[in-house]
C-alpha cells in the first residue's frame, strides 16, 4: 500500500487522518473558523468552496485560499466543491467545475483537491492531470445519499477512481438499515485487502453510519471527517470526541 504524504502528514499510515470542513458563507466566516481549527486536533482543514456566497468568482474564491494557507500554516488545505448532483450546496457546469479545481491547484494555495469521479470522465481526466501538474494531489469521490450500493458497486466505483488516477479514494453512501453499514464495512475490507494500492476513504453517513466514522481504521478507511462548528454531511461527529475514540480504538488494534 503506497501512502500519501502531505506536509506534515502521511496519509494510509497510522491512525485515521482527521478531516474537519470549514463552511462558512462569508469570507469573515470562513476565516474564523479556520482560526479555530489552530485549537483543535485537526490534521486536515477542507474547505468546502460551495457553501461561500462567492463561489463563482475565482478572484474571491483565491482571495480566500491565500487567507487559509496563511491561517492554516503546515496543516494540509482540501479544498472542495461538492455539487448539488452530489450533495452539495451549488450546481456547476462540468467545464466550469474543472477551471475551477485546476486553476485552485494551480495557485500553490492548496495541497489536496477533490474531484468527483462521476463527473463527465474526460473532464475528470483533464482535472487529475492538471492537478498533478500543479503538483496537487487528487481525492476521487463519489457520495450517495438516497441509499448504499451493494458491495461489489461500492468496490467497482473505487477501483474506477484508482483507475483514473486519483491518489486517494473515497466513497460516501447512506445506509437504510445497520446491514447496510456492514456492507459498506465489508466492501472497505476486501477493497483495502484485494484491490487498493493508495489510501481509501469510506463513509456510512447519518447516525445509523457513524460506526464506520470511528472504526475506519480496523477495515482499511485511511480518513476520518469530524465537525469543528457545522456538520457538512450527516454523521459527522465532533472532532474532540472523534479523535478521542480514535486514538482509544487504535490501542487495541
Amino acid at each position: 500500500m503506497n501512502t500519501v504524504k502531505i506536509r506534515n502528514i502521511e496519509i494510509g499510515s497510522g491512525l485515521p487522518k482527521i478531516c474537519v470542513p470549514i463552511v462558512g458563507t462569508t469570507k469573515e466566516d470562513i476565516l474564523t473558523e479556520a482560526y479555530k481549527l489552530g485549537s483543535l486536533p485537526v490534521d486536515i482543514a477542507e474547505w468546502r468552496v460551495d457553501w461561500f456566497e462567492y463561489a463563482y468568482d475565482f478572484s474571491k474564491v483565491e482571495d480566500i485560499l491565500k487567507h487559509l494557507r496563511a491561517v492554516l500554516g503546515e496543516t494540509p488545505l482540501l479544498m472542495t466543491f461538492r455539487t448539488s448532483n452530489e450533495g452539495g450546496k451549488k450546481s456547476i457546469e462540468p467545464g466550469d467545475y474543472a477551471k475551477l479545481i485546476v486553476s485552485a491547484s494551480e495557485t500553490g494555495y492548496v495541497d489536496l483537491v477533490d474531484v468527483e469521479a462521476f463527473t463527465e470522465t474526460d473532464i475528470v481526466k483533464e482535472i487529475i492531470t492538471g492537478t498533478h501538474k500543479a503538483g496537487v494531489k487528487v481525492i476521487g469521490s463519489n457520495h450517495d445519499f438516497k441509499k448504499t450500493p451493494d458491495k461489489d458497486v461500492i468496490i467497482a466505483r473505487l477501483r474506477k477512481m484508482q483507475d483514473l488516477g486519483a491518489d486517494i479514494l473515497k466513497i460516501a453512501v447512506m445506509p437504510t438499515n445497520k446491514k447496510d453499514v456492514l456492507t459498506l464495512l465489508a466492501a472497505t475490507e476486501e477493497m483495502y485487502s484485494d484491490y487498493a494500492d493508495r489510501p481509501i476513504v469510506t463513509i456510512s453517513m447519518s447516525e445509523t453510519g457513524v460506526l464506520s466514522r470511528i472504526c475506519g481504521e480496523a477495515f482499511g478507511s485511511a480518513i476520518a471527517f469530524g465537525a469543528a462548528k457545522s456538520a457538512s454531511a450527516p454523521g459527522q461527529m465532533e472532532v474532540n470526541d472523534l479523535n478521542t475514540v480514535l486514538k482509544l480504538l487504535h490501542y487495541y488494534l
